[in-house]
């Protein structure tokens, strides 16, 4: 429970550093980036840990990495340019809801109905956020239809990142496997769907953000290295030992308890919760402590 709490923590700094990121590059070439800083970190060291894994579990990791980061993560940075913060990382808490539900299909991990309660309270806190208006902070946009795409957008990223982490936990059942591995595993699968973007990302690096002048590149990498290595390698290493101890559904609505922890974080992105915000938060509280009971 400690790993799928620190890893909502991770997700929800790195996301807030995300979007305060100054830059020109598209959803899937911002993922690209991330995912190959976050190999280049955590290879070396699993390479010195490596141990043989049954070729079912890396053909199901690969697969994981596709669905839940090569897919899922540029479809959530997509949703996070046009909802902001706390309304993207609200939207992703409906994670435990269509897990519980795949999970007891494909897995038979049938939630009791204490769970199946705290699962609903946390759907319904997605139901309010979607109703909410984005802030109009930096890097948002304000009209109706961007907010109406971003929402698609953002549950889009959420049913890609619930299949990735299915599949993620089912690999698992099926060998024994490290959290690093299988972190690396699946970044490795991201990164190489995601290649034929490369030759484009220098020349975007350098650019500045919507047609503004030009920034010195040297105040976007502490930013850039900060969001990976608390998002991309520390967030997806826990989540990876959540999955592995927990079961399904208990370790992603643990994992979903970022909206919470965004909404204590909403001030430094331009964002006010307001009452409907609030009640969502608590709602989602609620939700995690029915489900982790």
């Amino acid at each position: 429970m400690a790993a799928a709490l620190a890893a909502a923590l991770c997700w929800t700094v790195a996301s807030g550093l995300w979007r305060r990121l100054p830059t020109s590059l598209t959803a899937p070439q911002l993922n690209l980036l991330k995912n190959l800083l976050a190999l280049a970190l955590q290879l070396p060291i699993g390479l010195l840990l490596f141990q043989p894994i049954a070729a079912p579990a890396i053909g199901v990791l690969l697969l994981s990495g596709v669905l839940g980061i090569a897919a899922g993560d540029s479809l959530y940075f997509a949703a996070l340019r046009r909802l902001g913060t706390r309304r993207t990382l609200t939207l992703e808490a409906g994670a435990p809801a269509l897990t519980a539900l795949a999970g007891a299909a494909l897995l038979a991990e049938v939630p009791s109905l204490r769970q199946g309660m705290g699962i609903a309270l946390v759907s319904g806190a997605v139901l309010l956020v979607a109703r909410q208006k984005a802030p109009c902070g930096a890097g948002s946009l304000a009209g109706a239809a961007e907010q109406r795409l971003g929402v698609v957008v953002g549950l889009a990223a959420l049913v890609c990142s619930s299949a990735g982490a299915l599949l993620a936990r089912f690999a698992l059942g099926l060998a024994p496997v490290s959290p690093l591995q299988a972190a690396t595993i699946r970044l490795g699968a991201a990164a190489l769907v995601l290649l034929p973007l490369l030759p484009g990302l220098p020349r975007a690096v350098g650019a500045p953000l919507g047609g503004q002048g030009p920034r010195p590149s040297l105040r976007r990498w502490p930013l850039v290295l900060a969001a990976t290595l608390l998002g991309t390698t520390a967030g997806i290493v826990l989540q990876q030992t959540a999955l592995a101890l927990l079961q399904g559904s208990l370790a992603v609505t643990l994992l979903a308890t970022a909206p919470v922890m965004a909404v204590v974080l909403a001030p430094l992105d331009g964002d006010r919760p307001g009452l409907m915000g609030l009640v969502a938060a608590v709602l989602a509280l609620l939700g995690v402590v029915l489900v982790a009971w």
